[in-house]
């Protein structure tokens, strides 16, 4: 029996989540070197948990929990939230570690669950997706460092992304030959990961390989190769994916090209590619789908979508400009311009709701 939670108890949570968000890009801009106020004690290194963990892992745990239409399910969202809220705050950072962890197995028992229902290759990659996150935040509250834990993170987003747009798929009718390639590409992404998260200083050139063959395979079996003539939002989305995709290429490459990624230049021209141009894209072009399912608030398709979109590749391109000119300078104008594009996308998409206000009220 369906005994989904009513969309006011999981407005806060999404909320909360989009505070995690603000809150790892405000750290994210004094990484860069941005001379702003933060609080005492609060850690530097929490930028890429709060974005992870606190607000895409939030989202997931969100959508996951819609999906399968169950209150229990929620629990995860709720323990992603709640450690988040202790990072942020500085509360307790052992018992943060320890609810994200939950979230994340919560998140593994709700994708076998659904897997059980539904067993597919995406259903099963869905889960792979889930146990990434969930060996990260096992490895993180066990004391490795956040290097070593990052591929597994990045793991839990491609392997999320790839699932759904492989659901999709299907609809082209792949091939048995295709489906063993994208096996391959899995089975090799996962020796990536397990071999960069061994080493002090991970060596990304496995998962790199990875990243390219899962790329190219997405890029001949995507649906977005027809949808992309359409027009208004499913044109949009398909623009997004095919963009997100050009940047996981990109991270392969810079994967092959540097084995060994330096800190503050290759290593953050390969992680923001994944994390921001990637990821990000796919945010983008799934968000007037993803939070209306969430909150139950149709956000309308407007061409305004594009200018968020656009500005997020072109300072990702500034990003990578300075990381491979060792211009600090360039580096930290495109982190500014990622805060202001995320910013400006919020705005955006609350306009589109709020225009839309009459409508959803029906």
């Amino acid at each position: 029996m369906k005994t989904n939670l009513a969309v006011r108890y999981r407005v806060p949570m999404l909320v909360a989540g989009f505070i995690s968000l603000l809150c790892g890009m405000y750290i994210g801009l004094i990484r860069l070197g941005w001379n702003l106020p933060i609080p005492a004690n609060t850690a530097l290194t929490m930028h890429a948990p709060l974005m992870v963990c606190g607000f895409l892992g939030t989202v997931i745990c969100l959508e996951r929990a819609v999906a399968i239409g169950e209150r229990w399910a929620y629990l995860a969202p709720l323990a992603s939230v709640a450690g988040a809220i202790l990072l942020i705050t500085d509360a307790d950072y052992c018992i943060a570690l320890a609810l994200i962890f939950i979230a994340s197995a919560l998140l593994c028992i709700v994708s076998i669950k659904i897997f059980l229902k539904q067993r597919e290759l995406f259903t099963f990659t869905l889960v792979l997706a889930a146990i990434c996150w969930c060996t990260g935040c096992f490895l993180w509250l066990n004391g490795l460092s956040l290097a070593r834990i990052m591929p597994w993170w990045m793991g839990f987003l491609i392997m999320t992304i790839v699932a759904e747009r492989l659901e999709l798929s299907r609809f082209l009718r792949p091939t048995q030959g295709s489906k063993l390639l994208f096996v391959f590409a899995l089975v090799l992404f996962f020796a990536g990961v397990i071999s960069a998260s061994h080493s002090a200083w991970p060596n990304f050139q496995v998962l790199s390989a990875a990243l390219v063959v899962m790329t190219l395979w997405l890029m001949r079996h995507d649906i977005v190769r027809h949808t992309i003539r359409q027009k208004g939002l499913t044109r949009y989305i398909a623009i997004a994916l095919c963009s997100g995709y050009a940047w996981l290429l990109i991270a392969g490459i810079i994967g092959l090209t540097f084995p060994t990624l330096s800190p503050g230049a290759s290593y953050d021209a390969f992680s923001h590619s994944i994390f921001l141009g990637f990821v990000f894209s796919m945010i983008f072009g799934h968000a007037p789908i993803i939070f209306p399912a969430i909150t139950k608030v149709k956000i309308p398709y407007h061409a305004s979508f594009y200018l968020p979109l656009g500005l997020l590749h072109i300072s990702l391109l500034i990003r990578l400009l300075g990381d491979f000119l060792l211009m600090p300078s360039l580096r930290k104008a495109g982190g500014l311009m990622h805060v202001a594009t995320m910013i400006l996308f919020i705005f955006i998409l609350a306009s589109a709701a709020l225009c839309n206000k009459p409508h959803n009220k029906k």
